[in-house]
């Protein structure tokens, strides 16, 4: 469409000799006789310009303008005077007091006009490719606002899926490793202990493939809360040392780790996201390595001040990497070569979890590796020296105390088995609710020092059972509180936060180890006082 000026006079001769002079310009001219004439056109149309008689009957140039001033559309319309009254300046001034841009005198020269007039062309047609790229940028907007809309409610969605699904596959896998590590303790024949080692293997490797997918699930939609607590660099390397030594003792490879003497003793960072990472890149070295070694090195890469940098080392003398392979590491749901998912198996989110993880905290991962050379994993992550000695990492201080009153809230009936004869281990007995309801009831008739609270029951769930049980607490002034755990197959971020706000304690997800669950009996009792 073409640019539109609007001309006034109230001489036909005049309009005709603007029309003349403007011939040239690419535009559409529009013609009003008067004022009251030019208004009814700016309110009807879109004018880039308005040249404008001072005099004419009626209403004049001055008049006519200071009414389009007071008009929102019309306020800032470029609008030059044309007038014979030249002689005083005094005219001159008011035309621009009044809002004018220019004022020239009759007779126009042509070449004067056409110039002033090429100029709020250009400002014109610049405002409107302004306006269009602002309304292009106002419909982009609107275009990423639902497309993030959208894609928080598939990752709302993909959350809730992954936490009803990790849910249900986690409560039939506590029951599987459950009872298969408790057998593991009763007398077996040869026989017999080789399927049972192959069932806990089994149901182990399935979990750290839940695992993975949960933790990947959390790092994309950026659930991963770090801490920054002081831990003893020593013993989380010997635990994960211990960890992975009976894997390596299956293949008949050395392995060993080395720590550098020159490393501060008690660090401060995240220890259990360090350990994941570690145990994530040494469990890679021994599945990929079939004779030879795995060992893992922490070397001091620099220190300023209470700053460090400290390297770990993962090397081993495995099947390597060739250069293509290499291309696909830390990428998720990748392996390096094609039939390495099928030979060896895992998720591929391994290596991508990790470099996650490390660049959470602000570290840096790569590899040095050659086909059939072995490998060798590196990542280096800047620590804060701790201030104060800290005790040895490791399990909880203390015993189980043997005299526990203890409930479990757990409507299936295999996990209350596992959970039974888990408490069994330790020495203890607990009476059983298979809903929230009955949990609460019970509670009130015999008041129990500690309960084992699953989250998904009929009737009522397991927040709501917390909650009646506090409640009922406080209304009945009872000197002591119960130690409530939540022990539940749920394991997103979210599932832990809505325990603890409910009034629980701790929280444990199945499928959990021994040695977890007593940490758990153990804290209990120091709450209690029975420790």
């Amino acid at each position: 469409m073409k640019p539109k000026i609007l001309i006034v006079d109230d001489l036909i001769e005049n309009l005709i000799s603007l029309e003349a002079i403007l011939e040239d310009f690419d535009i559409e001219l529009v013609r009003a006789f008067s004022g009251e004439e030019a208004l009814k056109h700016s309110i009807k149309d879109d004018f880039a310009l308005v040249i404008l008689d001072v005099q004419m009957p009626g209403m004049n140039g001055y008049e006519t303008l200071e009414m389009m001033r007071q008009r929102k559309k019309t306020k800032y319309l470029p609008v030059i005077f044309v007038s014979a009254i030249h002689q005083s300046d005094l005219n001159i001034i008011k035309g621009i007091e009044t809002g004018a841009v220019d004022f020239i005198p009759k007779p126009i020269i042509p070449d004067i006009l056409k110039g002033k007039v090429q100029v709020f062309l250009d400002l014109y047609l610049q405002r409107k490719k302004l306006d269009m790229l602002l309304a292009e940028m106002e419909e982009t907007n609107l275009n990423l606002k639902i497309a993030k809309s959208k894609a928080e409610i598939a990752t709302r969605t993909k959350s809730m899926f992954l936490a009803n699904m990790t849910h249900e596959i986690r409560t039939p896998l506590n029951g599987v490793i459950g009872l298969s590590k408790l057998l593991q303790k009763t007398p077996l024949n040869a026989d017999q202990e080789e399927l049972l080692n192959i069932i806990t293997t089994s149901g182990e490797n399935l979990l750290q493939i839940i695992n993975d997918i949960l933790d990947f699930s959390k790092i994309e939609s950026g659930q991963i809360q770090l801490e920054n607590i002081d831990f003893d660099l020593k013993s989380l390397l010997n635990n994960v040392y211990q960890l992975m030594k009976f894997k390596v003792d299956e293949k008949g490879i050395a392995f060993s780790y080395h720590i550098s003497d020159n490393i501060p003793a008690v660090l401060n960072g995240d220890p259990l996201r360090i350990s994941q990472v570690l145990i994530n890149l040494v469990n890679n070295a021994i599945k990929f390595t079939h004779k030879g070694l795995v060992e893992f090195n922490v070397e001091l890469v620099d220190k300023t001040g209470d700053s460090v940098r400290i390297l770990f080392r993962v090397k081993d003398s495995g099947i390597g990497i060739s250069n293509d392979g290499k291309l696909l590491l830390f990428k998720e749901f990748s392996q390096s070569e094609s039939n390495i998912s099928r030979k060896y198996g895992g998720t591929g989110l391994g290596l991508a979890i990790s470099k996650n993880l490390v660049n959470l905290m602000s570290g840096e991962i790569g590899v040095e590796s050659e086909l059939n050379e072995g490998s060798e994993f590196w990542f280096r992550l800047p620590l804060k020296e701790a201030k104060f000695e800290i005790a040895e990492m490791g399990g909880p201080v203390g015993q189980v105390p043997k005299n526990l009153k203890i409930l479990l809230a757990e409507d299936n009936i295999i996990n209350q088995k596992v959970a039974r004869l888990t408490l069994k281990q330790f020495g203890l007995e607990c009476d059983v609710a298979g809903d929230g309801q009955e949990a609460f009831d019970m509670f009130k008739k015999n008041n129990y020092e500690v309960v084992l609270m699953d989250m998904q029951m009929p009737t009522i769930d397991g927040l709501q059972s917390t909650s009646m049980i506090r409640t009922h607490e406080k209304d009945n002034l009872l000197n002591s509180h119960a130690y409530i755990v939540a022990l539940t197959a749920n394991a997103m971020a979210e599932d832990k936060q809505l325990c603890l706000l409910s009034g629980m304690n701790d929280f444990l997800s199945k499928p959990f180890t021994e040695q977890e669950f007593s940490k758990v009996l153990i804290e209990a009792g120091k709450r209690l006082g029975k420790n």
